[in-house]
């Protein structure tokens, strides 16, 4: 899978996920992306996020591996 494909599919899942919400748990953004099937690199990069809740825009950073700032 390339990158942009990825990123793609990471996009499609927080904006799905979070429509109506203002904030998600990580636990959420795991269970959904279990249940959209989602690639294993996507997987582990939602497995290693710090427990709590995000903002769309805090998950994208964390996930896309870029500082929070």
């Amino acid at each position: 899978m390339t990158d942009e494909t990825a990123s793609h599919q990471l996009d499609a899942l927080l904006d799905e996920l979070y429509l109506g919400k203002d904030r998600v748990t990580r636990a959420e953004i795991h269970r959904r992306a279990i249940a959209a099937e989602l690639p294993a690199d996507l997987m582990t990069r939602i497995g290693a996020m710090p427990e709590g809740e995000y903002a769309q825009d805090e998950a994208a950073e964390v996930l896309d591996g870029r500082p929070m700032l």
